[in-house]
């Protein structure tokens, strides 16, 4: 992270106005909002009129950052820890002695849900801006009121204190005058208002002038903001501002999608009709931060606009700006003003024009400070007051520098810098100090001194003296001390990864230096301890079953099967052996394990030789062991495992631009293949083989990085392959990003695809985080991880604890027996960079909306998610739906609209094999028990999924006469997706909503089936009525002349199988679980229910899963509407009625439980009269979804330049081997070793011949040494040749090379020639000892004679005749110039005539030229 902000470098500038850019008269304003709350009190609910008394002194109770347990009215003031730092009962202070009797030293019961932004609960509520306090002030008045007239032990008076704030502040209670508050600030705005001050004027002013963007957004009502903005800026004041946006319900604007928060207009400050999308700027009403941006982008035609948003609020503004929008934010905190340290004008050292408002006088501090409850930002320990260690931060204080950039007093205090001012930011890598300016809280600076530390931002202290000499000695010394300390804390290797930039100490190199062995050690003894836990777990089993883990000697063995296990359990086995280096068992076992994968003469499948996955698997974990382990091997070892790698990443080179894993974008094999191939370049760069490692390396990045620009078109962080492979995909390709980062200071970490990924593995985990929705080929959770992906994103993207929390999750939910338990070939394969990447001091915090069931819209996966990430209990469901568009949207709109022309052409690009044809269907896990489930891997059928089939089929199909989707493959294990009308299949969510409990889904799926079916409509709605009972119902509408006459749903459970049952005629089914019965029942639209068929299915050889279990319901159709409704229950609801009745317009659903009873309305036309596509009443609470919240698809633009984008990332490494070839040549300069190396290194350099090039750097050195000499003679600078300058570019002809094998390979994948088996056949080799040549455009390897001559780009056979001929021309003419050059020596030299001596000058002269032109050709062709 940057160690500066500056205002100059954000494109978009926003304010909160309350507080913020409208400052208060805080006693004339807190006393003013304290009595509209006791009026209320008093008057409308009854409570003592010794509430209306205040005296002045009272208001010292109010203190930002207390928070009220609502069941005992006790307020709590916490540490950084959640322990209990100060407390009261009502407003009387607890001792010390109370709060350890009560608290202890443990963290708070509901420390968790606080630290995770869930400020408000219905058993705590937490205090964070000067408009909530006087309600702590009230609230604790009202315990002591209660507790003197009843004597109560638990209150529930907070259902007053919320009528009482709904009284003053609702949305009409500006216009009706309504309460005390709004009407008093009507009359006397001058009371309560400071006028923004002329420098803030004129700052916003010089914003907008320098090209801003500026919002204000604030929650609000317009009425009130016009009166604010008007009283304090000027009846211009829309003039400062581009977008004004009113009534915005921070933090909702920030956390809701623009489903459940869409913009609206105003009219005379009334709220209209909600906007689709925000189209243009202006002033609107509620809305979302997700429009807004998209706004920006077009605004500011940049695809990712920084923003930076000023707020008071840590709750309501800086927390989830900085949470979900990943914005920038100011925190302004007036405490500041308080308890700060200052400097006298005299000791300034700064230009006048690089100060701001309050570093040069010291305002008076404000009367908030609190005495009751200390200074905001620090306090001591219960029970020892006195002790001077135990001063702790608090909590309030711990999340301004976790989620501010900077913290400041008001915007008064900046105003008067210049907007290129550059600010110490709060970071992980500085002290937390650093944000605060003008200057620190002088509590903070106390703390850091006495623990003998110092603050590493730019602070002045008031104890400086006062004049220019006095105490000067004492304040060198403190600033020197300073400088120091923040020096060496700059780097912060746990929160960054450094760029390495070729300064490599042998091994290890990969992923940590050698340097970095000790803190790992330590770390494993420390604060990772959970994870090297893990790791011995690993190894000992591993120990203790040796014949189990470890590959076979027999290569026949070795490659009978898929044997990625070998290759992924071996980076465990070696990061045990860096953390233990005294396990000798472990160490012995990892170099035998490292033998027997080098003694096998192939690493591929023998049945899948067109396949170099598991060879990638064995690659990239042979090469990480290398790295790992390069000190416990002998020389010979290191050697012959070198090898083993060089001629494995060869291969891999070779193959790439054959093989679909070098064209087909954003699938799992491509970043597995790539991963692997750059592990073993980086391994071979490092041992000095730079022309093979650059060929390799520039392959690798030329592919990954058009990946990389094609993922900014995934708008919400998925992967369409599913969870499942979406683990697998992320394994490597988070791996991939660490590494040119660490190795080439190419750095992705600011993604917006990486930002939202998060979203994708927590809102698809089912309730107790041991499975997730398996959309897609899928096991019952992840294949890799995904802990190591969860805290990857935590340390360089996301640092807020939120990935280490749910790697927590996961990790202490594991399944340790049956179905969901990881493989022995997965479970520990992503350990060590789990270990690597772990940072401990992010500590665990859940998501904000933890606990609460949220509703979650993939827009580009096309699924929707409810109830994720919850704990397995009653009542606390997971519902999932999908209907979308094939490969997602982003890969299919990328397809269709002819996208990246440059790189893509057509489905060939990409691979949704892993698909399955389910659109439009959904799963659904009532109390977290999967009822309705996906099946998993297996075959592309259809029926194996839920969603519909038709009959008669009117093309061929797999299971005639019905006829399912397009994309169904009757003869592969893959999807059909390139071919015929598959390509075009689609799906499309048009509805996801949740209002007061009740979930509304729609899909419409029409667009997955043969046209020739004539469909007009196939939707199917999904409403949740209760956290245990779905409706579902699937509406069909058929053209006038479709041939149908039947359609088939199915139903399935991959673990248990249905058992039929029967009430009332109504036929249904059921699943046994141990918590009870899970029942569904169905029937049409016209009350008919039909048998079902129940069965069981199995898969057939070569699928990981047995098969599965389903209900398959058939219903006879009508034209032109037919409609199926089904019902499924929960263990605990007891249904004991359900009716329907339709027409072709409406369909209505009675069903009473025995505690409930529900109608549902359902408008299934898409156009007419009704505004709304259900209407539900439940228990006489009307709840209608009406169709403005209807999702809108919106297209993504093309990645601006997006060939430029990949071209300057590839010229970053370059430089990297030119600093490593010039390193290498130093090295062995003027040592036996360095003609070899010389030649080896210069073997591809047109520029001059290997031996003229090393003379010349001889020659150079020499010069060198003799300038050296004469310098220090005469005390002077030698200037000349640096020994480096005499380097060739070795680089440029294998670009050149390269560029030519790249365009033959590419042009001959583009015809996609038919799989020859035989020649794939011959896939199958040697890695070890046997020379192979692969192909006109492959590469050559040998193993015979090790590395010297290891790689080489292929020539075709003509050029190679070609050089032939020339270098016998060249040697002939050679013979003859000297022939010709001694007769002319010898016999003309002593002629007498003239004429003969300049006939042969003349014939010396010419052959003269023919050898250079032979010199030239011959060197260009390396003959």
């Amino acid at each position: 992270m940057q160690q500066h902000f500056s205002l100059a470098d954000c494109e978009v500038v926003g304010f909160d106005l309350d507080h913020t850019l409208c400052r208060y008269h805080l006693p004339q304003s807190e006393r003013l909002i304290y009595d509209s709350f006791a009026q209320y009190l008093v008057t409308e609910k009854g409570y003592d009129k010794g509430l209306l008394t205040l005296t002045p002194e009272s208001l010292d109770f109010c203190c930002k950052g207390l928070v009220l347990d609502l069941e005992d009215g006790n307020f709590v003031k916490l540490a950084e820890d959640g322990t209990v730092l100060r407390a009261s009962h009502g407003t009387r202070s607890m001792t010390s002695e109370e709060i350890l009797e009560i608290y202890g030293r443990r963290e708070w019961k509901h420390f968790s849900a606080v630290r995770g932004m869930l400020s408000r609960s219905g058993k705590y509520y937490l205090y964070d801006n000067y408009f909530d306090l006087p309600g702590a002030l009230l609230c604790a008045r009202v315990v002591d009121s209660l507790d003197q007239h009843d004597g109560q032990k638990k209150y529930d008076f907070w259902k007053d204190i919320v009528a009482a704030i709904q009284h003053n502040y609702k949305i009409t209670a500006f216009k009706e005058e309504c309460g005390m508050y709004f009407p008093e600030v009507k009359n006397h705005p001058d009371k309560y208002l400071q006028r923004c001050p002329e420098s803030v004027k004129k700052w916003l002013k010089q914003l907008k002038s320098a090209g801003k963007i500026l919002l204000l957004i604030t929650s609000s009502h317009s009425d009130y903001c016009r009166l604010l903005c008007e009283y304090i800026l000027g009846n211009d004041f829309e003039e400062y501002f581009d977008i004004v946006i009113t009534n915005a319900l921070k933090p909702g604007f920030f956390s809701h999608t623009p489903n459940q928060r869409p913009f609206r207009t105003l009219e005379n400050d009334e709220e209209q009709e909600a906007l689709l999308s925000l189209d243009k700027p202006g002033w609107y009403s509620q809305g979302n931060a997700i429009h807004l941006y998209e706004l920006l982008k077009k605004m500011t035609g940049k695809l990712d606009p920084k923003v930076v948003y000023f707020g008071d609020s840590m709750h309501s503004d800086i927390f989830p700006a900085h949470h979900y929008s990943n914005w920038e934010t100011v925190f302004i905190l007036e405490e500041l003003l308080g308890d700060k340290v200052m400097v006298p004008a005299e000791t300034e050292s700064e230009p006048l024009e690089k100060k701001g408002k309050y570093e040069g006088h010291q305002p008076k501090a404000p009367y908030h400070i609190s005495k009751q409850w200390g200074s905001f930002f620090m306090d001591r320990l219960p029970g020892l007051e006195n002790a001077e260690e135990t001063l702790v931060r608090t909590w309030s204080c711990k999340c301004i520098s976790t989620y501010s950039t900077i913290a400041i007093p008001s915007l008064e205090a900046i105003a008067d810098l210049p907007l290129d001012y550059r600010f110490t930011r709060f970071s992980s890598n500085s002290s937390a100090t650093s944000g605060y300016y003008p200057s620190p809280p002088r509590a903070l600076l106390t703390r850091y001194f006495k623990d003998g530390l110092a603050p590493t931002g730019a602070w002045r202290s008031d104890a400086t003296m006062r004049t220019h000499t006095r105490g000067a000695p004492s304040v060198f010394f403190i600033h020197t001390i300073c400088f120091a300390f923040a020096f060496g804390a700059r780097e912060n290797p746990d929160a960054m990864v450094p760029f390495v930039n070729a300064n490599y100490d042998s091994y290890p190199m990969l992923y940590f230096s050698k340097g970095d062995v000790e803190g790992l050690r330590l770390q494993a003894a420390t604060t990772h301890r959970h994870i090297a836990a893990r790791l011995i777990e690993a190894v000992q089993t591993m120990l203790s079953n040796p014949l189990e883990y470890l590959p076979p000697w027999d290569p026949k063995e070795f490659s009978a099967r898929w044997n990625e296990i070998y290759g992924n359990n071996l980076g465990a086995l070696a990061m045990f052996c860096v953390l233990y280096p005294d396990n000798i068992e472990a160490i012995g076992m990892a170099k035998d394990y490292m033998e027997r994968m080098a003694a096998q003469p192939s690493w591929l499948v023998k049945d899948a030789p067109w396949d170099e996955v598991p060879l990638a698997h064995s690659l990239v974990g042979f090469a990480t062991a290398y790295d790992f382990l390069y000190s416990y091997l002998s020389k010979t070892q290191q050697e012959r495992f070198l090898e083993v790698i060089a001629n494995a990443s060869g291969y891999m080179y070779e193959t790439s631009y054959r093989r679909g894993w070098g064209f087909q974008y954003l699938h799992n094999h491509q970043p597995t293949n790539c991963v692997a191939l750059l592990a073993g370049s980086l391994v071979l760069m490092n041992q000095g083989y730079l022309q093979e490692a650059y060929l390799w390396t520039k392959q690798v990045l030329a592919i990954m990085e058009k990946s990389v620009v094609l993922l900014q078109e995934v708008t919400d962080g998925s992967l369409y392959e599913g969870v499942a492979y979406g683990s697998y995909t992320t394994r490597s390709l988070f791996q991939y990003m660490f590494l040119v980062q660490r190795h080439f200071d190419i750095n992705h970490f600011s993604h917006p695809w990486l930002k939202q990924h998060f979203a994708f593995m927590y809102r698809t985990v089912l309730p107790g985080f041991q499975r997730t929705v398996a959309i897609a080929d899928s096991n019952y959770n992840w294949f890799y991880g995904p802990e190591s992906q969860l805290v990857f994103l935590d340390k360089f993207v996301m640092r807020n604890g939120s990935g280490n929390w749910l790697a927590e999750q996961i990790r202490r939910n594991r399944v340790v027996e049956g179905p969901g338990t990881p493989s022995k070939g997965q479970r520990w394969c992503t350990l060590h960079t789990e270990f690597l990447w772990y940072d401990a001091s992010l500590r665990s915090v859940p998501p904000p909306d933890f606990g609460v069931p949220k509703l979650h819209y993939f827009e580009d996966w096309g699924v929707v998610t409810y109830g994720s990430a919850l704990p397995a209990e009653i009542n606390r469901p997971f519902l999932s739906f999908k209907s979308g568009k094939l490969g997602g949207r982003a890969i299919y709109d990328i397809v269709h609209k002819n996208k990246y022309k440059e790189w893509i052409k057509g489905w060939r690009n990409f691979n949704a094999g892993h698909e399955h044809p389910d659109q439009n269907s959904f799963t659904f896990a009532p109390n977290g028990v999967p009822f309705i489930t996906e099946a998993l891997y297996g075959p592309k059928y259809t029926f194996f999924n839920n969603v519909l089939m038709f009959s008669p089929a009117v093309s061929k199909s797999c299971f005639s006469p019905w006829e399912g989707q397009i994309t169904e493959d009757c003869s592969s294990k893959w999807l059909k997706y390139k071919h015929d009308l598959a390509g075009d299949c689609q799906g499309r969510v048009v509805a996801a909503m949740e209002r007061s409990g009740v979930v509304f889904i729609r899909g419409e799926g029409v667009g997955a089936y043969n046209p020739k079916l004539k469909l007009r409509k196939l939707q199917r709605n999904l409403i949740l009525l209760h956290p245990q009972l779905l409706l579902v119902v699937d509406q069909i509408h058929l053209e006038d002349d479709s041939p149908l006459e039947a359609a088939t749903s199915f139903f399935h459970n991959v673990d248990v199988p249905f058992e039929e049952t029967v009430v009332d005629e109504v036929h249904g089914a059921f699943i046994r679980h141990r918590d009870g019965i899970y029942k569904m029942y169905w029937m049409d639209d016209t009350g008919h229910s039909e048998k079902a068929t129940i069965a069981s299915r199995m898969y057939p050889r070569g699928y990981p899963y047995n098969g599965t279990n389903y209900v398959n319901v058939t219903t006879l159709l009508r034209h032109p509407v037919t409609r199926a409704i089904y019902l499924f229950i929960g263990p605990s609801i007891d249904v004991q009625s359900f009716t329907v009745r339709g027409d072709s317009r409406q369909l209505d659903v009675f069903v009473t439980t025995s505690e409930h009873a529900y109608a549902i309305y359902l408008w299934t036309a898409e156009e007419g009269p009704r505004s709304a596509f259900a209407q539900v009443i439940a228990d006489r609470q009307k709840i209608v979804f009406d169709r403005a919240s209807a999702i809108r698809s919106s297209a993504v633009q093309e990645v601006k330049d997006y060939v430029g984008i990949v071209e300057r990332n590839l010229q970053q490494f370059k430089p990297v081997f030119q600093q490593l070839e010039k390193q290498i040549l130093s090295r062995v300069q003027n040592t036996a070793s360095f003609r070899k190396t010389a030649e080896r290194l210069l073997r591809f350099s047109d520029k001059r011949q290997t031996e003229e090039a090393i003379d010349r750097i001889f020659a150079i050195s020499q010069r060198q040494q003799q300038q050296h000499s004469r310098a220090k003679k005469n005390r002077k600078v030698a200037k000349g040749y640096k020994f480096v300058d005499a380097v060739p570019d070795i680089f440029a002809q294998i670009e050149v090379n390269e560029r030519k094998v790249r365009q033959k390979a590419q042009t001959q994948a583009q015809k996609e020639l038919p799989v020859d088996e035989d020649e794939e056949m011959k896939d199958l080799l040697d890695f070890a000892d046997i020379t192979y040549v692969k192909h006109k455009t492959g590469v050559s390897i040998k193993g015979r004679s090790g590395l010297a001559q290891m790689v080489t780009t292929a020539r075709s056979s003509a050029p190679s005749i070609s050089a032939s001929y020339t270098r016998l021309f060249l040697i002939l003419n050679i013979a003859i110039f000297f022939v010709m050059l001694a007769m002319q020596l010898t016999y003309f030299q002593k002629a007498k005539r003239l004429h003969g001596q300049r006939c042969l000058y003349a014939i010396l002269l010419v052959d003269s030229c023919i050898l250079l032109w032979l010199y030239s050709f011959c060197s260009q062709s390396q003959c």
